[in-house]
C-alpha cells in the first residue's frame, strides 16, 4: 500500500486518462450508435445493408487490431490527429490519446446500436405508423416517437456497453496512453513484492468506477420508469 500512497500523484493522473478516455468515447459513441441504429431500421435499403455490415465487421474485429489500425496503420494512409494537442493540467490530450478514443469510439458504437435496436424492436409498431400517418417523415418519427422510448427500454444493455468500455479504457496502456492499467504495470514492474496490494488497490478503483456508472444507470432508468 506504500508504494500507492508514494505514487498517489501519478495513480490520480492514470485514472484521469482513464476516465477522460471514458467519457469522452462514451459520448461519442452513444451519438455514433444512435445514428448507426437509425440507419439499420431505417427505409433505405442500402444504407440498413451498410450499417450491418459496418457492425458486424467491427463488433467482431478484437478491440486491439481497431485500436492499433486508427494508431498504426491509419496515419500511414493519411488518418492523423495531429491537430490535437491539448493539455490540460498534468493532462495531455496529443494526438495518441485523439487515436485511442475514436478506436474506442468506433469500437463501442457497434454495441451501442444493437442495444438500441433491440429498444427499436420493443416499440409498438403502431406508434410508428400513427406519427406517420400525421405526415412526419422518418427521421421526426424516429426523434420524436421511437428513439425516446427505445432510450428508455435500452437503458439496462446500454449500461453494460458503458461499464464494458469503461474496462475497455486499459486496452490503450498497450498502446502509450499513461492509464490506470500502464501505470500499474510500471509501479508492479518497480515493487514486484507490493504487486498483490497494487493488484488489489487498483481493482478496487475501478470496482468504485463501475459502480458508480451503474448507480447513474439504475437512477436513471428508476426516473424514466416513473416519468413513463
Amino acid at each position: 500500500m506504500e508504494t500507492v500512497l508514494d505514487n498517489l500523484d501519478d495513480v490520480g493522473l492514470a485514472f484521469a486518462y482513464t476516465v477522460l478516455l471514458f467519457v469522452i468515447a462514451g459520448v461519442l459513441s452513444l451519438v455514433f450508435g444512435t445514428l448507426l441504429a437509425a440507419a439499420r431500421v431505417g427505409p433505405i435499403a442500402v444504407l440498413s445493408k451498410a450499417a450491418a455490415l459496418y457492425v458486424s465487421v467491427v463488433r467482431n474485429t478484437p478491440l486491439i487490431i481497431v485500436l492499433i489500425f486508427f494508431r498504426i496503420a491509419g496515419p500511414k494512409i493519411g488518418l492523423k490527429f495531429n491537430f490535437v494537442d491539448i493539455t490540460i493540467g498534468d493532462v495531455r490530450l496529443n494526438n495518441l490519446f485523439t487515436a485511442c478514443v475514436i478506436g474506442l469510439t468506433v469500437y463501442t458504437s457497434t454495441f451501442v446500436c444493437e442495444a438500441l435496436r433491440s429498444g427499436v424492436n420493443a416499440v409498438p409498431l403502431g406508434q410508428a405508423e400513427a406519427a406517420r400517418a400525421i405526415g412526419l417523415p422518418f427521421s421526426g418519427v424516429m426523434r420524436e416517437v421511437i428513439l425516446p422510448q427505445a432510450f428508455r427500454a435500452s437503458v439496462p444493455p446500454l449500461a453494460s456497453v458503458q461499464i464494458a468500455l469503461l474496462k475497455n479504457t486499459t486496452v490503450a496502456g498497450a498502446l502509450g496512453v499513461f492509464e490506470a492499467f500502464a501505470r500499474m504495470r510500471t509501479l508492479t514492474n518497480k515493487n514486484a513484492g507490493d504487486r498483490i496490494e497494487i493488484f488489489l488497490t487498483f481493482a478496487l478503483l475501478f470496482v468504485i468506477l463501475v459502480e458508480i456508472v451503474s448507480f447513474a444507470a439504475n437512477r436513471l432508468e428508476r426516473r424514466w420508469r416513473v416519468a413513463s
